[in-house]
């Protein structure tokens, strides 16, 4: 990849994103793990486990990044390769921890205190997560770049994951069931699982796509 003043302008700019995210994602974490922790809903703290899982990933994106504005990158290297499959089997413990978790709450009938705090950390980062995904598309395509666009669709998942658990925050304060929290967690644990089978595919094939499932899009 050839440098001019627009292409490094651009790839500093990705850089910046990507060092927002991985900031952004250990805030996230720290703050959803610690009171989903105290609340007890379990939603809530998969969700900031989640976030931290992120971070493994986003330290490899930015070391490809890294390597971007120094020459043309053709696939991950050894580096990125580990990222990714210490995040699939993160991912991969994280998906299991939670459908236990969501069984035994069930069975035990235990509930959240209170998800208001789920509801507040999700729109959040609704709002945070798709700034980012527009922002990263449009240096991606500007940079005709696959990797970066990939990034961008790792971001969408992030996304998703925020609406479900906005959405079994709100439906457990407005009706009070608890099994809304535990249904919530094993949305999470699904996207948590196929982000981490896609990882592992990704550091086999060393390909420039990003371990976010068959719900990426790069539209």
């Amino acid at each position: 990849m050839n440098e001019n003043p627009t292409e490094k302008a651009l790839l500093d700019r990705a850089l910046l994103l990507s060092i927002i995210t991985i900031v952004y994602n250990v805030i996230e974490g720290v703050v959803s793990v610690s009171f989903g922790a105290a609340d007890e809903t379990l939603a809530l703290f998969g969700f900031g486990v989640d976030s931290f899982v992120e971070v493994v990933s986003g330290l490899g994106i930015a070391h490809m990044i890294l390597r971007m504005k120094k020459a043309s990158v053709a696939e991950r290297d050894g580096f990125e390769r580990s990222a990714l499959r210490i995040t699939g089997t993160a991912f991969y413990l994280l998906a299991a921890g939670l459908v236990a978790g969501a069984a035994i709450s069930v069975i035990t009938g235990a509930r959240p205190e209170t998800t208001v705090v789920g509801i507040v950390v999700s729109a959040l980062s609704l709002l945070t997560m798709y700034m980012l995904l527009q922002a990263k598309l449009r240096v991606g395509r500007a940079l005709n770049s696959e990797a970066i666009i990939a990034d961008a669709n790792c971001t969408r998942t992030c996304y998703y994951l925020s609406m479900i658990l906005l959405a079994s925050s709100l439906l457990f304060e407005v009706f009070g069931i608890a099994w809304f929290d535990a249904l919530g967690s094993l949305g999470i644990a699904w996207f948590a699982f196929s982000e981490g089978r896609e990882a592992f595919e990704t550091a086999r094939s060393g390909a420039l796509s990003c371990g976010c499932g068959d719900h990426c899009h790069t539209a």
